[in-house]
């Protein structure tokens, strides 16, 4: 457990201390050195801004109101970044479980119900978004 610990704070300090202060100004983002890293395009944030505005509204126009319109923009948004969160967390559940939890079983029982959480997670955020769909259109009228 200390060589663990050690390791990481070795690994932590090494981090901090090749980080390099980033200044950002209006067309380039350099570092303290002035290397060029990219060129910002003055319009892209503007352009995601405008197609995350008229992804919203056509889930307003589907939807018939406001309320529903953004709801449903946020359960697919769920939808999607739950996917790699649900991944990561039942990976990490399954070396709780069956690597780390040979020898205790308290970190086995630990595992085992985070993965149950995490699948549990998972389905919900996977299924939500087409139970409002059916709800909405289909009971609403």
């Amino acid at each position: 457990m200390k060589k663990l610990l050690s390791v990481i704070v070795i690994v932590l300090a090494v981090l901090l201390i090749s980080i390099g202060t980033v200044f950002a100004n209006n067309i380039e983002i350099t570092t303290k050195k002035q290397v060029k890293v990219n060129e910002i395009e003055k319009g892209q944030i503007f352009k995601i801004k405008e197609d995350t505005k008229k992804e919203v509204d056509d889930y307003i126009e589907r939807y018939g109101s406001e309320a529903y319109g953004y709801t449903a923009y946020v359960l697919k948004k769920v939808q999607i970044y739950s996917i790699p969160f649900c991944f990561l967390g039942v990976a990490l559940s399954a070396i709780y479980q069956f690597i780390l939890g040979i020898r205790k079983l308290d970190t086995r029982d630990k595992g085992f119900y985070s993965l149950v959480g995490f699948v549990t997670l998972f389905v919900i955020c996977q299924v939500l978004p087409l139970v409002f769909a059916i709800v909405v259109k289909g009971w609403r009228g």
